[in-house]
């Protein structure tokens, strides 16, 4: 299979579209974000891929029922297969997000300390805004040095009910 299958569906916070290629889901975005023509190009381009079509697969169908736990609050960690592509730095970067545990966060600086690159900074925010994988590569845990909310291609909201639903904090529904 050489195309991506993709998925729109309903979250508590919006409609999702999530995409798969035959070695894991490549993409994860809150529909909003720039609308479907905009993401498909995207991630047609990262995947150098001509064919991204409407279909279901099985690991789409895992993510759908891994996130309706997510969002219900019985699962803190994916275990859907994951095709990541990306540059090297940028996958060292998401491999630091996957490490922050669910209901905790991390600043840029913690996570370039963490790869023994002090000064890398302003490359782990970009690295992080490439994310395609929101929610399963959790982005939404990395905040600014002072413990403020930073930018967040899904909406600052839903980064801070995301943070809540994970601390358990705050009701997602609130």
């Amino acid at each position: 299979m050489n195309k991506i299958e993709y998925q729109f569906f309903d979250s508590p916070m919006g409609q999702m579209v999530a995409g798969a290629t035959e070695d894991g889901i490549c993409f994860l975005e809150w529909e909003d974000r720039g609308g479907i023509e905009r993401i498909l190009k995207r991630v047609g381009k990262r995947y150098r891929l001509e064919e991204v079509q409407v279909e279901q697969n099985k690991f789409i169908t895992q993510l759908e029922k891994e996130l309706q736990a997510y969002f219900d609050g019985s699962l803190t960690q994916f275990k859907v297969a994951l095709d990541i592509k990306g540059t090297a730095f940028e996958k060292q970067v998401w491999q630091q997000l996957l490490k922050i545990p669910s209901g905790e966060t991390r600043s840029y600086g913690q996570i370039a300390n963490a790869m023994d690159n002090a000064k890398a900074v302003r490359a782990v925010g970009r690295a992080n805004g490439m994310n395609y994988i929101s929610i399963v590569i959790p982005c939404h845990r990395v905040i600014g040095a002072d413990g403020s909310l930073t930018g967040d291609g899904g909406k600052l909201w839903r980064k801070k009910k995301l943070l809540a639903l994970e601390s358990k904090s705050l009701s997602l529904f609130e």
